[in-house]
């Protein structure tokens, strides 16, 4: 297995969940991390819990903005040599019935979940064009299984895992492996409006498993790419 002591990375939607967790597990091992938020003060608040671990940095950046995602990149341009690893993290879910869902909602969906990947990755392969690098889309399995509701994030989280497909062999030969982890219920707060998840989330998978997970995917040798992860909780409710 490969070390990442020495590499950076860039988390988006670092400052909670899943994406703090990917930024916690990768400092412990010694990566150099940037994470973005939405706002200054999320942002702020995460850095200082996060400094503890190793060396980070933050800047807001709203991924589904393509000015802002190219001045978020150019920021960790001025303070990290190189990028070696990109996490698309960012994402939210709008959970509505198809005939109750706005425009915007739908929107919305697309943007957080689909486009702000093109928009990082994008700016991520342009930095891996010499020496290569490492993307993991952070997916859902509501981009394999629908559900009632879920229209907006299904397709979203469906465009992404094949935008994640694509873009490997589009990149394989350039020294860049791609990858897309589709957890199933994670025990995080993520979505907007109606969701499933209340009460006891206890059966959920904890967002430091999908960062194990993120890690021990980066780690594998160079020789190997693992293109596809799923994971679901062990015992989900009857």
């Amino acid at each position: 297995m490969e070390s990442l002591t020495g590499k950076f990375a860039i988390v988006t939607g670092g400052t909670r969940g899943i994406g703090f967790a990917i930024a916690v597990r990768l400092l412990t091992d010694g990566v150099s991390v940037a994470i973005c938020g939405r706002t200054r003060e999320a942002v702020d608040r995460a850095v200082g819990e996060l400094k503890s671990f190793g060396r980070v940095i933050g800047y807001p950046a709203d991924v589904t903005s393509e000015e802002q995602v190219a001045a978020f990149f150019r920021s960790v341009d001025a303070e990290f040599p190189s990028l070696d690893i990109l996490v698309n993290n960012a994402g939210a879910g709008f959970f509505h019935k198809v005939s109750e869902m706005s425009p915007e909602q739908w929107r919305r969906n697309i943007d957080l979940n689909l486009n702000g990947a093109f928009y990082c990755s994008h700016e991520a392969l342009a930095r891996f064009a010499k020496r290569g690098g490492f993307i993991v889309n952070i997916s859902s399995l509501a981009g394999k299984n629908a559900f009632s509701g879920g229209a907006g994030y299904n397709a979203a989280k469906a465009g992404l895992n094949l935008f994640t497909e694509a873009m490997m062999l589009d990149h394989r030969h350039d020294k860049v492996r791609v990858c897309s982890i589709m957890p199933g219920s994670v025990s995080s707060d993520f979505s907007h409006g109606t969701s499933r998840r209340t009460g006891d989330t206890s059966w959920m998978i904890d967002p430091e498993d999908v960062a194990e997970v993120v890690t021990l995917v980066l780690r594998m040798p160079e020789r190997t790419m693992v293109s596809s992860v799923e994971m679901r909780p062990s015992r989900p409710q009857k």
